[in-house]
């Protein structure tokens, strides 16, 4: 019998004498019913082998007589071996198989073929490799329950590009001009991405921020998370003016969850491309082959809003020296079909649809401009961004759809206020020894007061907590109770010492936390209690009283209080007091220790003040320096201007002379000509 394809061929015995050999006979198909998919299973059952052993050759023949008694004619043939089925077609561009709604876009099992399929997409190592799925693109994703939050995330990055030159982030709303689909754009001109720092940030958990200080993003995942929030695809193009005697790159990169599960791919594909500076012009920079690039590129094309090379290298254009343009494009849809994000209820603005916006607290907001960013910053990207940094720097603008998102500071919206150093309690989880300055770095000064809008008793209270500059809990309500308990109390902080969670919208849940917490409640209590009267709550009689008022009832209390205790003290025959001492020297010890305690309040509340004199101080100095750069700059223009005007006037003015110089000469040559001709006229009469 002749051999299966593929299978290696028995070797029969002759006759007598014969060596053993061995006759191998596949008897099973390769496919049972409960193999499991091909693409996550492995290869499912093996195939059974029958291995029938033989020595001489009359044995042989003796078994081959048994068996074909045994078997009906033609059983002991081999198998034809199954044909593959041909591929699928793929589908048509015009329909979408991808779901737009972003919560049910981790439904995609991919069917990847282990043993065949593209060889370019295998590890050239030859060794195995981690394979990561395009699912894991979504669920990755999920840890952004917040569109607005994924938002901040790039807000983020551009901020830290502050250290490297930029001095605006922009935020638009695009066209694809493929389908008419609205894109989003966020463009900064930070210091851009070479082709490595590209391959990094298109590399899931890859951050070189960890090891700079001061920085907002810390993991390596804040790109992803939220691109993939926003939408199932984004276009990465950054250009790197090339420090350090480098010349200068350009990238293009494309994330796409629509390609990847199109396209049936079971690991994620990143297509990117770069280009080098020339002597005049961009040339195209290779990583491996050409042929790899030209791959790269048409993927690009393919899968992204544009439709050739030229499309895409004019987008460089708004980018100038360096920079970085992020385009999401393909965004998610909620169930009824439309985009998740609105741009049409304010041309200036970016909304997103659903619970987070209630038209309730848009009329609030209305009615109560003191406290709309509370009612809005839920589902308004112009109003949570512009509260969403503690301090932004001079010379950098957060630009929303051609506008300037100005900054808030909440403070501004508090009256009555208070100052409070919160200090975090000494615990085992930190070392005995510990540095007092880091003890003092950890200290937070806790502004809390009622909100300007609070005699309307409007519903709003909770505590803005900053980490690194940065809002990670806005108007965290601490004080859970229903009611009227705490109603229009707010308060800013900044903590440092408690780690924020991986989408930055919360903080870890450590002891550190659960003792802040405790704290602030703690401290809105109190503050509640002591001014709840002046805004028209109830209160016991003592809080009923103004605050003159109530500081007076406790000076009387407490003055007839001493004197009831020095009625107490008795003197023995020497004059020496030796009845109740320690009672007077606690109450001498209290009431230092209360006017200690006013004294640090007001020298902190006077630090504070003298403080932000100075901030303001050193900003007028820097926009006068800058003022002063710039008029002696004109000056200098104007300088160079009259130089060049003088000079061009002198020569003009010499210009004009040797112009009459040669009119005079050539008239006098005219005259010599005239007399001549004259003189010869007279001969010939003559």
């Amino acid at each position: 019998m002749a051999p299966a394809a593929g299978e290696p061929s028995a070797a029969a015995g002759g006759g007598e004498g014969d060596t053993e050999a061995h006759a191998v006979i596949d008897v099973s198909s390769s496919e049972t019913d409960s193999d499991p998919d091909p693409g996550f299973g492995g290869a499912g059952k093996r195939p059974r082998r029958v291995v029938a052993m033989a020595g001489s050759g009359r044995e042989a023949e003796k078994r081959a007589r048994i068996l074909a008694a045994a078997v009906p004619p033609g059983f002991l043939d081999p198998l034809p071996r199954p044909s593959a089925p041909p591929p699928p077609p793929p589908p048509p561009r015009g329909r979408r198989r991808v779901t737009r709604q972003f919560w049910n876009a981790g439904d995609y099992d991919g069917k990847p073929d282990l043993l065949g399929g593209d060889p370019t997409l295998r590890s050239d190592s030859g060794m195995d490799h981690i394979r990561v799925h395009p699912r894991f693109l979504h669920s990755n994703a999920t840890s952004h329950k917040w569109a607005l939050g994924a938002f901040a995330e790039l807000l983020d990055n551009s901020l830290d590009e502050v250290a490297n030159g930029a001095t605006y982030v922009n935020i638009d709303m695009l066209e694809n001009k493929k389908d008419g689909t609205r894109m989003v754009s966020v463009e900064d001109d930070g210091g851009g991405m070479d082709p490595d720092k590209m391959w990094h940030c298109m590399s899931l958990g890859y951050s070189a921020k960890s090891k700079v200080k001061d920085t907002i993003g810390q993991y390596g995942n804040g790109f992803k998370t939220s691109t993939m929030r926003l939408g199932a695809d984004v276009l990465v193009l950054s250009r790197s003016c090339g420090n350090g005697g480098r010349r200068r790159t350009q990238s293009i990169g494309m994330l796409s969850y629509t390609f990847l599960r199109e396209t049936r791919k079971d690991d994620i594909i990143v297509p990117m491309i770069d280009y080098e500076k020339g002597q005049q012009y961009w040339k195209r920079m290779m990583r491996t082959t050409s042929i790899d690039w030209q791959t790269s590129l048409a993927t690009i094309i393919e899968w992204s809003p544009y439709s050739s090379e030229a499309e895409l290298l004019q987008e460089f254009s708004s980018i100038k020296e360096q920079g970085t343009r992020i385009i999401i494009y393909n965004l998610w849809e909620n169930e009824q079909g439309e985009l998740e994000l609105d741009f049409d209820t304010d041309v200036n603005d970016i909304q997103i649809r659903g619970g987070n916006r209630d038209q309730k607290n848009i009329q609030l907001a209305k009615q109560f401009p003191n406290s709309r960013h509370f009612f809005t910053y839920r589902h308004s990207l112009q109003s949570y961004a512009s509260i969403l940094y503690l301090r932004v720097p001079s010379v950098f603008q957060m630009i929303l759809r051609g506008k300037e998102i100005e900054h808030h500071n909440i403070i501004g919206d508090m009256m009555m206020k208070n100052h409070v150093i919160y200090k975090p309690v000494m615990t085992d989880g930190f070392p005995r020894d510990i540095d007092v300055k880091i003890t003092s770095s950890m200290m937070t000064d806790v502004t809390i007061g009622f909100v300007k809008d609070a005699k309307h008793h409007i519903p709003i209270q909770g505590f803005n907590v900053y980490h690194k500059n940065r809002l990670i809990k806005p108007f965290w309500r601490v004080w859970a109770l229903p009611g009227i308990q705490g109603r229009g109390v707010i308060g800013v902080l900044e903590v440092n010492f408690v780690e924020p969670a991986h989408d930055k919208q919360d903080f870890e849940r450590t002891n550190s936390l659960a003792r802040l917490e405790a704290r602030l409640n703690l401290m809105q209590k109190k503050y509640w209690s002591d001014n709840c009267h002046r805004i028209g709550y109830g209160g016991n009689s003592a809080n009923r009283k103004s605050g003159r008022e109530y500081k007076m009832t406790v000076s009387v209390e407490m003055t007839s209080h001493l004197r009831k205790t020095e009625r107490n003290v008795t003197n023995n025959g020497d004059g020496q007091t030796v009845d109740n001492p320690e009672t007077v020297i606690k109450l001498l010890t209290d009431e230092n220790s209360s006017l200690k305690e006013s004294i640090m309040k007001m020298e902190e509340s006077l630090s504070r003040e003298l403080h932000i004199e100075r901030d303001k101080n050193k900003s007028l100095i820097e926009r006068l320096e800058n003022v002063q750069k710039q008029l002696e700059t004109a000056n200098k223009e104007q300088e160079a201007l009259v130089d060049i005007f003088t000079e061009e006037r002198a020569r003009r003015d010499q210009e004009v002379e040797n112009q009459r110089t040669k009119l005079k000469e050539a008239s006098s040559t005219i005259q010599n000509l005239l007399d001549q001709l004259n003189a010869a006229r007279s001969c010939r009469k003559n």
